[in-house]
């Protein structure tokens, strides 16, 4: 029996093409059925969203409804969006409350996005990130024309890491982790102890090897790939962070293998094109644009290749491995966790020695029936271990336990 809970959930946007906001979805449209529960989304953009209709005056919560108040947006670099984002989700909240809407008996973010949550899903650190990317956004090691994108990446940075150390020290504040690496951090920059970890899952219905087979030759067709080539691919919106030039840089060592590279997501390839010119990569590297049907690109792979910076999870490694794909995983990514060395992947210990991850995706490309195993056992171990209803279930009965927490405290 689940408790009735009223949820106020705060996120500037939710779609199925980013990690975090395709977690919050899914959860969402779980705990929107429960008896007894009603969801008020904060949101600026919403999409693919079920269950969610848009806040009228007069309108009638219904179960298994999700009511979005919708938060207006402004134009500009992300830097000031995110500022205007920030106070502006705060203030619409509290209006409403002096108008008389009933509070919420909690508010759940994923990530940094107010000062009032009682829960937050932490999907990255940024303190561990910028530790890591912080030589690259020197402006010294790149080109003059990328100094104004450079800057405004530093000031972001910094911006997220102040709310970061005075909000996730807040011991009011109840911390999820993605990730049992994601806790470690939190525990080691703001004392954390008491993390609760849940992590992502995959839906199993859209992903699993035999979608993935049926769509292969329409997919390799659509992007050009010849059948002798094999593909490794790699989708992320950051793909400094995902580890792109270590892959890039792999794949010059691989030159005498038909090797291509399948790059997904949302970032901009004129950041990485001196470097594909330096490595006479031209004809090897496909970049392609983020996508709804983010199946096309793992079905026109071969393998996933994951040499993350830091991620505090991944959730694309587990996708392809619900696909039936070798994955090659970072161990700064927290779905490595996930993957055992040898059994359901591959582990690469320097995510950014690209001679290392060369001589792993050799191995997988000289030994088929090595990668058609760890392939088959992925998906194996994610149909039996990461689907969406349990991570649900595990955040519904976190936020039921803060909720009597909180009642007791009163």
């Amino acid at each position: 029996m689940s408790t009735e809970l009223r949820l106020t959930v705060v996120s500037p946007f939710l779609d199925r093409r980013h990690g975090t906001e395709l977690c919050v979805i899914e959860q969402l449209e779980r705990l929107a059925h429960l008896p007894g529960w009603s969801i008020d989304l904060y949101a600026q953009r919403v999409e693919q969203l079920t269950g969610v209709r848009l806040d009228s005056p007069g309108a009638l919560d219904a179960r298994g409804e999700i009511v979005w108040h919708k938060i207006s947006e402004i134009p500009g670099p992300h830097l000031f969006k995110f500022l205007w984002w920030f106070v502006a989700n705060q203030w619409r909240r509290r209006r409403e409350r002096r108008s008389g809407r009933p509070a919420p008996d909690l508010v759940y973010s994923p990530g940094i996005n107010c000062f009032d949550a009682d829960v937050i899903a932490v999907h990255i650190v940024f303190h561990e990130f910028y530790a890591r990317v912080r030589s690259g956004l020197a402006l010294y090691s790149v080109p003059l024309w990328s100094w104004p994108r450079v800057i405004h990446r530093r000031l972001y940075y910094r911006l997220i890491m102040l709310l970061e150390q005075r909000i996730y020290s807040d011991k009011r504040i109840h911390l999820v982790a993605v990730s049992a690496r994601n806790a470690a951090i939190l525990k080691a920059r703001f004392g954390r102890q008491d993390v609760t970890v849940i992590p992502n899952a995959v839906d199993l219905d859209r992903f699993s090897p035999e979608v993935r087979r049926a769509r292969r030759a329409a997919s390799r067709q659509a992007f050009h790939f010849r059948e002798y080539e094999s593909v490794a691919l790699l989708i992320g919106n950051d793909w400094k962070n995902k580890g792109l030039e270590a892959l890039l840089r792999a794949a010059a060592q691989l030159r005498d293998l038909p090797l291509r590279l399948l790059v997904a997501g949302q970032d901009d390839p004129e950041l990485f094109s001196a470097l594909v010119r330096e490595l006479a990569l031209e004809d090897r590297v496909l970049f392609a644009k983020p996508s709804p049907d983010v199946l096309q690109f793992y079905a026109a792979a071969d393998l996933y290749a994951a040499p993350s910076l830091e991620d505090s999870f991944g959730l694309p490694i587990v996708e392809a491995m619900a696909c039936g794909l070798p994955v090659i995983a970072s161990v700064q990514a927290g779905a490595s966790e996930l993957v055992r060395d040898g059994e359901n992947g591959l582990l690469l210990g320097r995510p950014t020695e690209a001679s290392e991850l060369a001589g792993l995706i050799r191995t997988l490309l000289d030994d088929a029936v090595l990668g058609a195993r760890l392939g088959a056992a992925a998906a194996q171990y994610v149909e039996a271990n990461c689907g969406w209803d349990q991570n649900a279930e595990h955040t519904r009965l976190l936020l039921e336990e803060v909720l009597a927490r909180r009642t007791d405290e009163k």
